[in-house]
């Protein structure tokens, strides 16, 4: 709704036809400014393309390490076991209509992931984004990604404040994100990853994650 309203605020306008021409000439820029970004990373450095800027990301805390990990494995494991698709974590770039993300954890269905090469560096929109929220990247994962994510179907889309111990869970409903659950006890359900049911402790507590592991393995 918010996009078609600003459409209609500028066609209203009578320059629209030079601000519209103004508005590609800075995309074609910015279009050449992703070039040589897909140019200039490398594995060894964790950076995101947003909104025609290349942002480099600092080393994490452990707690935010741990947190990816162990609900990574989780996810890995179960996906694996099922034959449900493919799980990705930390250097998996997502490309979307503008802008590059690197989501701390991705999941595609079989759908997309079974045209995946060994040697793929890029991939397309995830099914499923997993966030995990630091002070540098908050903003971001809150604002400009949720709004991308959502715009571009990503259909669950969680977000992990590691420091609070808090998971957050929205489902894509007739195109806009709606918060399904917001918790750090019980249990947390995914919707796009048929059957996967955990323990929210199991994210951050490692032997509790460890019981469950074992459980997913039986």
């Amino acid at each position: 709704m918010f996009h078609e309203n600003l459409l209609e605020q500028i066609l209203d306008l009578p320059d629209a036809a030079i601000l519209m021409q103004e508005v590609n000439t800075r995309l074609n820029e910015e279009r050449q400014r992703r070039e040589k970004f897909y140019n200039d990373i490398d594995e060894s450095v964790k950076a995101e393309f947003i909104n025609g800027e290349m942002i480099v990301h600092s080393p994490v805390m452990k707690r935010h390490n741990t947190a990816t990990g162990l609900l990574y494995q989780l996810l890995n494991i179960y996906c694996y076991k099922h034959s449900l698709g493919f799980v990705g974590f930390e250097k998996i770039m997502t490309v979307f209509s503008r802008n590059d993300y690197e989501p701390n954890i991705v999941f595609f269905g079989n759908e997309k992931a079974k045209d995946f090469k060994e040697v793929q560096t890029l991939f397309p929109v995830p099914d499923f984004i997993v966030e995990i929220l630091s002070k540098s990247t908050a903003k971001n994962d809150r604002g400009v990604k949720f709004d991308d994510y959502e715009t571009h179907k990503v259909a669950e889309y969680w977000m992990i404040d590691p420091d609070n111990e808090v998971v957050e869970q929205y489902l894509l409903q007739e195109k806009r994100y709606e918060l399904n659950l917001k918790s750090s006890n019980g249990t947390i359900k995914s919707k796009v990853i048929e059957g996967f049911e955990i323990p929210i402790r199991a994210i951050f507590d490692e032997k509790l994650n460890f019981e469950v592991l074992q459980s997913l393995l039986k």
